[in-house]
């Protein structure tokens, strides 16, 4: 690299703006969607789609509310060409879904394209040519004039062809390609011509996209494009103004959001960002981004995991996990700290009268793309006791006191550090039951017990509890039942424990429901052991729970 890089590289100017407006704006309604994952984003792969592949697609495309399809470039070669007349033939096109296909801006090229739209109920032709002066220069070698002849001839082939197949509802989008990185004027000049042409009205808007096709400059100059050319393009309200944002600087959503406040009114891109080089605006993204702020997109992503599944079997791309809203990660905390308050989210979401979402960490609840509470943490060496009482809880229904759970997250840090993995809920559980001695063998072990009351109000604990196997009928006496259990353990077992805190809680409704208890103790030595117990009855869970503890003292 470069120590120096402004000898080979300038910084992009900014567009003389000074009254700007769309700083001060915010998105209150849905764009126009329309995906070009049939045609850029295929375009952008390795093995492009076979048909069965597009099919799949196209139909989860229409299937999330996109209404706008861009189906292919038909003059591109016979596969395309097929697929886009075998949509026409065969009927698969919903009746509110209307198809575009893309054109270079050539007669033979424009005429394959209405061509492969024969019989079509509603269409959009799709007409770009590139306008910049790199392009201009060096790609063409022509003028300004020469480069505007090819807009309005082609302008006037579109025209031509839809009234040869005057069936059809036929629409017209045109771009100059490259206007990012176009003069503003030249590129309003061209558009300008190019409706002179093809008479839009506001009945029968023309669709004029603003691509830009390399990303060149910060998000906010392509807003700046968009509100002066908004400003500047004559009978705006005859024209559907609409955004093509690549991601070459890695600000293609940013830009496209900015478009909107700008004033545009379409979005185009690719669901999940695929696309040429670094990919095409995310319509995920930009719609669910709306949709955190309290805007309906307009779209059903309410099952994330089926359109992921179906755009990497469709793409053979894999999703990265770190993909907003819909990467496998991107509701998922492994910090101790991310875990803590995350769950704390919940319990006070859980206590609120309203509807209002307000979680820390989690922009939206993952329930409304279809996704689980239970892949929201998950638990490694860096999680920490909110964590994995979160996993606890969701897998077990286990209500963790505080100084509980952070007494069993030592053991759970341990195991991770032994086994160096992230931890699953099964790994969770099976080192809670070995913690708190819930499984066989036990060191103390509960037979049939009684639970009676003396005449001065004291409780009395007498049972069989087995010692290692060997059975023994103890009994005690104490204010409680916990308490007469103590002195049972004391005087049958020489068992010294100190009841410091103690707390139960059911587990699940109804008649199958549970009860488990949590109890806090210290020794004779002055260490802190716990007990856990669960069993139907919420007094044996107690009882339970005063063993547990028990077989924890050496």
């Amino acid at each position: 690299m470069l120590r120096d890089p402004s000898v080979k590289y300038r910084p992009f100017p900014q567009v003389d703006l000074p009254d700007r407006q769309w700083p001060s704006r915010t998105i209150t309604r849905a764009p126009r969607w329309l995906s070009t994952d049939l045609r850029d984003g295929n375009q952008a792969l390795i093995d492009p789609m076979d048909a069965e592949k597009k099919t799949r697609f196209f139909d989860l495309i229409c299937r999330v509310g996109i209404k706008e399809i861009e189906v292919g470039f038909p003059s591109a070669g016979a596969t395309e060409f097929d697929f886009i007349s075998g949509l026409v033939r065969d009927g698969r096109i919903p009746d509110d879904v209307t198809v575009q296909v893309l054109t270079q801006a050539r007669r033979d090229l424009i005429e394959t394209s209405f061509e492969s739209l024969r019989g079509a109920k509603q269409a959009i032709v799709h007409v770009y040519n590139a306008v910049s002066p790199a392009w201009r220069r060096i790609v063409f070698g022509m003028e300004r004039d020469q480069v505007k002849a090819i807009a309005t001839d082609a302008a006037r082939m579109l025209r031509d062809g839809a009234a040869a197949q005057p069936d059809t509802d036929w629409q017209f989008e045109y771009s100059p390609e490259t206007f990012s990185t176009a003069e503003l004027d030249f590129s309003i000049e061209v558009c300008a011509a190019v409706m002179d042409v093809l008479q839009p009205t506001p009945e029968r808007p023309l669709i004029l996209n603003l691509p830009a096709t390399v990303e060149a400059a910060t998000p906010n100059i392509y807003a700046d494009q968009i509100e002066y050319f908004c400003r500047h393009i004559p009978d705006r309200e005859n024209v559907v103004i609409s955004l093509h944002t690549h991601n070459d600087r890695g600000t293609g959503v940013a830009a496209a959001e900015l478009g909107l406040m700008a004033g545009a009114d379409r979005v185009e891109g690719c669901l999940l960002g695929n696309g040429e080089r670094t990919g095409n605006c995310d319509l995920v993204t930009v719609a669910m981004n709306m949709y955190t702020q309290g805007v309906d997109p307009g779209l059903a992503f309410d099952d994330i995991d089926e359109v992921v599944k179906t755009v990497e079997y469709c793409t053979n791309i894999p999703v990265h996990p770190r993909t907003p809203y819909a990467g496998d990660l991107v509701f998922t905390a492994f910090s101790g700290s991310h875990q803590d308050a995350i769950k704390k989210g919940f319990a006070a979401q859980d206590a609120r009268n309203d509807d209002l979402w307000e979680v820390p960490y989690l922009p939206i609840d993952p329930a409304d793309l279809g996704r689980s509470y239970e892949a929201v943490i998950r638990v490694n060496s860096q999680s920490g006791k909110g964590g994995v009482a979160w996993v606890l809880e969701q897998d077990k229904g286990l209500k963790l006191p505080k100084r509980l759970q952070a007494d069993f997250s030592r053991h759970v840090q341990r195991m991770a550090d032994e086994t160096s993995r992230e931890l699953n809920a099964q790994d969770i559980w099976a080192t809670f039951q070995s913690a708190y001695r819930l499984t066989e063998p036990q060191r103390f072990t509960l037979g049939a017990y009684d639970e009676t009351r003396a005449a001065n109000g004291e409780r009395i604990f007498a049972g069989v509890v087995e010692v290692d196997g060997v059975g023994k009928s103890v009994s005690g006496r104490g204010n409680g039942l916990i308490s007469s259990v103590v002195a049972a353990l004391r005087e049958g077992f020489g068992v010294e424990l100190d009841i410091a805190d103690y707390a139960e809680h059911a587990i699940g409704h109804g008649s199958g429901a549970q009860a488990a208890a949590y109890v806090e103790c210290r020794t004779a030595d002055g260490r802190t052991v716990w007990g856990v117990g669960i069993d139907e009855d919420v007094a044996t869970a107690s009882v339970r729970a005063v063993l547990s503890a028990a077989g924890a003292v050496g």
